[in-house]
């Protein structure tokens, strides 16, 4: 019999390094414009760069538009005072990182949700306000005073996008 010769694929770093850019490169971009300043990220990463430096108070109405929510009900996730929202805001002050973390996250789970609703941006902001079995008869808007609870959104979203009962 003849010899066989056995095709081994050499590794190439650049070729490597080149799809990992594109991987990159093709992951979920999130927006947020705040006080004339744009604040964009693609990895968790890149999300802790931003809440250490933190991002301006006035990105708290942004979310509130964002979610559909009043502004007062906004202040109530974030335990602020309107007065002390006001001053701060006027001040052009920074959010600490826990509150800054949490709007980033909101940013994603609006993105994400409405990505899921086939951006139907009205389903979307109907289904935040319906009690879901899922969410123990909550409502998914009312979960979003926590970290844990708009994780706990995000993963019914999933369950949603992949045809799961949620």
């Amino acid at each position: 019999m003849g010899k066989q010769i056995s095709k081994q694929r050499i590794f190439n770093p650049s070729e490597s390094i080149s799809r990992a850019k594109n991987a990159r490169a093709s992951l979920p971009k999130w927006k947020l414009e705040s006080e004339g300043q744009e604040y964009t990220w693609s990895s968790k990463l890149e999300r802790v760069s931003i809440i250490r430096t933190g991002v301006p108070y006035a990105s708290i109405d942004v979310i509130s538009k964002k979610i559909n929510v009043p502004v007062k009900e906004v202040l109530n996730l974030f335990g602020l005072a309107q007065t002390t929202y006001n001053k701060k805001r006027r001040e052009k002050s920074l959010l600490n990182g826990r509150d800054s973390e949490v709007v980033l996250l909101l940013t994603e789970l609006v993105d994400y949700g409405i990505a899921v609703f086939n951006n139907e941006e009205d389903k979307f902001q109907r289904w935040m306000k319906k009690i879901n079995f899922s969410l123990g008869d909550n409502t998914p808007e009312s979960l979003l005073d926590s970290i844990t609870g708009i994780q706990e959104v995000r993963n019914c979203l999933n369950r949603i996008e992949y045809g799961n009962l949620a």
